[in-house]
């Protein structure tokens, strides 16, 4: 299987979540793939979360209820250890649709809402950090 070229930074698609032009970082220092989500409420063996923001573009008021979930800690660049939800949807990169596992984290404070880490990266793309919304600008040719 060949690997595609990405670049440092694109705008995708989260069909499953209702989320579209997502913008999103690659980040080959991270392992797991994380996405803001401003609520989250665990209940009755379902975990309800919304994701919205004022900061990101595109992120409207979006509930969604997933009976399937899991908990993970995630070690941030700083050595700070979290423990966080995580999820698993689909994301279009290229036309094509792919599995991932996000991690829920509040990231109104952060530039970008989405980060995608080096488990969902490994087999399927090469980063070059001097390309831009590779994905995106072939999306609708």
């Amino acid at each position: 299987m060949s690997k595609k070229i990405i670049g440092r930074i694109d705008k995708i698609d989260f069909p499953k979540l209702g989320l579209f032009d997502i913008d999103v970082k690659i980040d080959t220092g991270a392992y797991t793939s994380a996405i803001h989500c401003s609520e989250i409420i665990e209940e009755n063996n379902s975990l309800k979360c919304i994701f919205n923001s004022d900061v990101h573009q595109n992120f409207g008021k979006v509930k969604i209820v997933f009976d399937t979930f899991s908990r993970t800690n995630v070690k941030s660049s700083n050595g700070f250890k979290e423990n966080r939800y995580k999820v698993k949807s689909e994301v279009i990169l290229f036309g094509k649709k792919y599995k991932i596992n996000l991690t829920l984290s509040t990231r109104d404070d952060m530039r970008f809402p989405v980060l995608i880490g080096r488990q969902f990266l490994k087999k399927k793309f090469i980063v070059d950090v001097d390309l831009e919304n590779v994905s995106f600008n072939l999306k609708g040719k």
